[in-house]
Formats: C-alpha cells, structure tokens, sequence
C-alpha cells in the first residue's frame, strides 16, 4: 500500500511541475496585442531593435609596418592588419616608426578595423642566466698529498 502511495504522490508531483514549464510564455514570442487598446506604430522601439549590437573590442600585438594619419598598419606572425586611426584620441604617427611593437585595441564595425587604442608594448627584459658563484664550502677539497714511499730495504 506504502509503495503505490509514493509512486502516485510522485506522479502527481511530476504533472504539477511539468504544467508550470508548459505555461510560461516562451521569451521570443510576441506578446498579444489588447483588443480595447488601437495598435500604435512606435518608430523609436524599432530602431532601437534594429540597431546592432555594440562591437566587442578586441586587442592586436605585433610591429608597425607604416603609420601615418589616417591609417595603421601593422603585421604579426599571421599577416598584416590595417586600423582606420581616426577615432584615437592622442594619435600622432610621428610617435611610431617602423618595427616598433605596439599592442592596437580595436573593434570591427562595417568591415573596417576601428583602432580605439594603441600603446607601444614594452620590450620583454632579457633575463640572464645567473652566474653561480662558488663558495668556500663548494670548492673541491685539495687532495692530500700521499706521502713519499719508504725506501726499499736491500
């Protein structure tokens, strides 16, 4: 009797959890219109739907190939990219020379590459190998001298 009690209190359980699932309206779906209200054309929330989402910016390291006032290009190990510079604020090309590395923020709008940012990447510090210096304690014990041999009786 226990055994067909719990298998009908979770049948029941079950059937009031999945109708809750299938009642909730799914996120895509229009919302219906009222019937007492007139339909009213907004022009604001459609453009507001119909324009793109913000670009996601993006970051490019690698070397000036030209810079000058209107266009950067610069090249990595895969190719070369050309950013459009007009939106950087304290861009001067003077400051970058060919072979400068250089670390160019970025986001794509319209199929151009639009630079926001670009700093010159520090150059990694060459580490030496640090030199091992002996200590007295490390300094190969001389070996004793081994005494001269007696002399050979006749």
């Amino acid at each position: 009797m226990k055994k067909i009690f719990m298998i009908a209190l979770a049948i029941l359980i079950s059937v009031a959890f999945v109708t809750t699932v299938f009642a909730q309206a799914p996120k895509d779906a229009p919302k219906p219109a009222a019937a007492d209200k007139p339909a009213v054309d907004k022009p604001a929330k459609a453009e507001k739907a119909a324009k793109p989402a913000k670009a996601k910016a993006k970051a490019f390291t690698g070397e000036v190939v030209n810079a000058d006032a209107a266009a950067f290009v610069a090249k990595d190990k895969k190719g070369e990219m050309t950013f459009d510079v007009s939106g950087v604020k304290g861009y001067k090309a003077e400051d970058y020379k060919a072979g400068d590395k250089v670390v160019v923020k970025y986001s794509e709008k319209d199929g151009k590459m639009m630079a926001s940012a670009i700093k010159k990447a520090k150059a990694p510090a060459k580490k030496e190998a640090p030199k091992k210096e002996m200590k007295k304690e490390d300094k190969p014990a001389a070996t004793p001298a081994t005494p001269p041999a007696p002399p050979a009786k006749k």
